[in-house]
């Protein structure tokens, strides 16, 4: 079973502390490490490892609730920019990283503090000292369904 597969049978355990909400063709989580505060994914239901692969019809509508999502979380952190990608590379598995950008973020990475999250070094960004404490995983899940729930 993959990485993601395994997250979200934790979820639906009711183990997975990071779940925010299920929508029709995946599910919201918070990311485990918050050097960008608010980054969140959303997490294909299905077990497929191309976007291609999903007939159109969920296709689309994965692509249309990933937007509301990428909406939300930019409401909820208050980003000036959001960043998304879908990588697949390391978890061969259909989902979507949405990075809420501030400026300043990059902490002198990058051209003059812009570019990409992934300018960052990985060590730092997924030091064990950004990984989120509970009271403030409860409050950006709080936030993020709020925001998921208007649209």
């Amino acid at each position: 079973m993959c990485l993601i597969c395994e997250r979200i049978a934790m979820l639906q355990r009711g183990e997975n502390p990071y779940f925010v909400k299920e929508l029709e063709t995946g599910y919201v989580v918070i990311g485990d490490h918050q050097h960008f505060q608010g980054y969140t994914l959303f997490l294909c239901k299905e077990h497929v490892t191309e976007l291609y692969q999903l007939d159109k019809t969920r296709r689309l509508k994965f692509l249309e609730e990933m937007s509301l999502v990428s909406e939300a979380v930019r409401r909820a952190f208050r980003a000036e920019k959001m960043n998304l990608e879908l990588l697949g590379n390391g978890d061969a598995h259909l989902h979507w990283h949405l990075f809420p950008r501030q400026a300043g973020d990059l902490e002198g990475y990058g051209n003059g503090g812009k570019g990409p999250v992934w300018w960052y070094p990985m060590e730092r960004m997924y030091d064990d000292s950004n990984r989120p404490s509970s009271a403030l995983l409860e409050t950006m899940k709080e936030k993020l369904s709020k925001e998921l729930e208007k649209l």
